[in-house]
């Protein structure tokens, strides 16, 4: 079998071809729809439920290298996908102005890649939740190997298995339309990409899954905006159309799209930043979109309501047993007890048949989720520690072999004449990608 990370796949028949060419890829914050398209909290989803689930789309999926071992029932691994598709669920073009908005090219634009992976788990007792942010860049064994590709970005298992179901399907004698292909296509990479994830991660359990479309995002951000986020320093990017300045400030959809998606600065003297710091833009997005989810003015407004219920629609796909009431009562608990986020760590970059890459200690990555599960992650608060006593509280993440936790924080430093402006009231600083980072006040980041 090939090894090849840059495969390019031909274009699915009859509908927008997957990108031949390098483009550049937009990140969506598909971790937000458990918050949004879902976490329709109180009496709106009451009225709203069966009009929000009928249409959603749905494929079943398996994990044959997980140990077959009842799971918990009330423990859940759930995997936020978000895909680079400038289409909606069932293949159609986005309208004129989204794309606008989107400053992401049309429907011919991106690919089928999942840009967002962030495995979201909900211990038994909703307490110390977390959410994992998968780099999507890191270099991977694939799952299948299809199209005989072994090894490539994790991001490229949906398209690659996707592509491959499409010429299986397209040249076999079953007769189908072209709706069902490509469901059955769409299917097939959502299952190899779920099955590459657990892999990497140690053969980790994963229950359900929630994948959201890049239109979604910007749909779900456009009816609960404007959105209160903060960063360190201004910065400013032409390639996404960022332009912040520092501290706190409320954003609208299409500067929410530019929030989420950069990954440097253009500018003079502005931060440096890379993929990983793209990665903590979307969890501080994500806690402060539920934090304006939670308000009860925001799902009191019928308008609101019907639009995320309609992005639902659209938008977004879960597995067959996805049972959306249950997992909005888990939703609940859990925006009572917090969560927090971690971006799994990276040996370093490096540059892979032509393709910019991350490399990986899976050893460590797999050591690291696992203490995540397990719950020792977290070492309790020392007696003399900043925290204040409670003993449901938690420190800085326990480090290995006595070493601190985290890796060289170089790449991820501001320039040395760069000025630091000071956390502002309810709000929390974090400079580097690889801090935790907690639910619970606004997170200021680079």
């Amino acid at each position: 079998m090939r090894n090849d990370p840059l495969l390019e796949t031909p274009a699915p028949a009859g509908r927008p071809r997957m990108s031949r060419r390098r483009r550049k890829r937009l990140t969506i914050v598909i971790a937000a729809t458990v918050a949004s398209a879902l976490v329709l909290t109180g009496g709106a989803i009451v009225f709203a439920y069966h009009q929000a689930t009928d249409s959603i789309v749905r494929s079943d999926f398996t994990l044959p290298q997980v140990a077959e071992v009842a799971p918990d029932p009330g423990e859940q691994n759930v995997l936020i996908m978000g895909t680079d598709s400038r289409v909606d669920q069932n293949g159609n073009p986005l309208p004129d102005g989204v794309y606008e908005a989107l400053h992401a090219g049309g429907a011919d634009d991106g690919g089928y890649n999942a840009n967002v992976l962030m495995l979201l788990h909900i211990p038994e007792d909703r307490s110390k939740t977390v959410g994992i942010s998968i780099p999507r860049d890191d270099y991977v064994e694939i799952s299948g190997a299809p199209l005989g590709v072994t090894h490539s970005k994790i991001k490229e298992a949906y398209g690659l298995a996707m592509q491959e179901k499409m010429n299986e399907l397209s040249w076999g004698e079953e007769q189908l339309s072209d709706d069902e292909l490509y469901q059955q296509a769409r299917a097939a990479g959502r299952q190899a990409q779920i099955e590459t994830v657990s892999h990497f991660l140690g053969d980790v359990r994963i229950d359900h899954f929630v994948e959201m479309t890049m239109g979604g995002f910007y749909h779900v951000a456009e009816a609960v905006a404007p959105v209160s986020v903060c960063l360190n320093q201004a910065t400013e990017d032409s390639f996404s159309g960022a332009n912040f300045e520092a501290g706190v400030q409320e954003i609208d959809a299409q500067q929410a799209m530019s929030f989420v998606r950069q990954r440097r600065d253009t500018g003079y003297d502005g931060p440096f930043l890379t993929d990983l710091d793209r990665s903590r833009r979307q969890q501080a997005f994500m806690i402060s979109l539920t934090d304006k989810l939670q308000q009860k003015s925001t799902l009191m407004n019928p308008k609101t309501v019907w639009s995320l219920v309609d992005v639902t629609q659209k938008h977004v796909a879960l597995d067959s047993e996805f049972d959306v009431l249950g997992f909005l009562k888990i939703a609940h608990q859990v925006s009572q007890t917090g969560a927090e986020f971690v971006t799994l760590p990276i040996v370093g970059f490096d540059n892979i048949g032509g393709a910019d890459v991350n490399i990986v200690d899976v050893d460590e990555v797999q050591a690291l989720v696992a203490s995540i599960l397990d719950g020792s992650y977290f070492e309790p608060a020392a007696p003399d520690g900043d925290l204040d006593g409670d003993p449901n509280d938690v420190g800085e993440p326990a480090a290995a072999d006595g070493e601190d936790a985290g890796v060289d924080e170089s790449a991820d430093a501001a320039p040395e004449d760069a000025t630091e402006e000071p956390a502002e009231p309810g709000t929390a600083r974090y400079d580097s990608w690889e801090e935790p980072i907690r639910a619970g006040s606004i997170p200021c980041v680079n």
